[in-house]
């Protein structure tokens, strides 16, 4: 399964990227794993999506972790607070 991922504010900032096209390994199937998955690469990673008020989007619309993906899906995360 392939992803779009992007980052936005303060955690494009900390992991150095905005976007990204990811092939998922199996058992990333939900936005919470995929996040997990993310947070795993490196300290800075786990600090930019390790806040218990990290935001996330699943196709636009604001989800949960608990949201299964689907192939061909964008992802976002993003703080509680973003600035216009």
């Amino acid at each position: 399964m392939a992803v779009t991922v992007k980052f936005f504010a303060s955690v494009r900032e900390t992991v150095g990227v905005s976007s990204e096209s990811l092939a998922l390994p199996d058992g990333v199937a939900t936005v919470g794993a995929l996040r997990d998955h993310l947070a795993a690469r490196s300290d800075s990673w786990q600090q930019a999506l390790g806040h218990p008020a990290l935001r996330m989007a699943y196709n636009q619309v604001m989800c949960g972790a608990d949201t299964a993906l689907a192939d061909g899906a964008e992802v976002a995360f993003f703080p509680p607070v973003t600035g216009g």
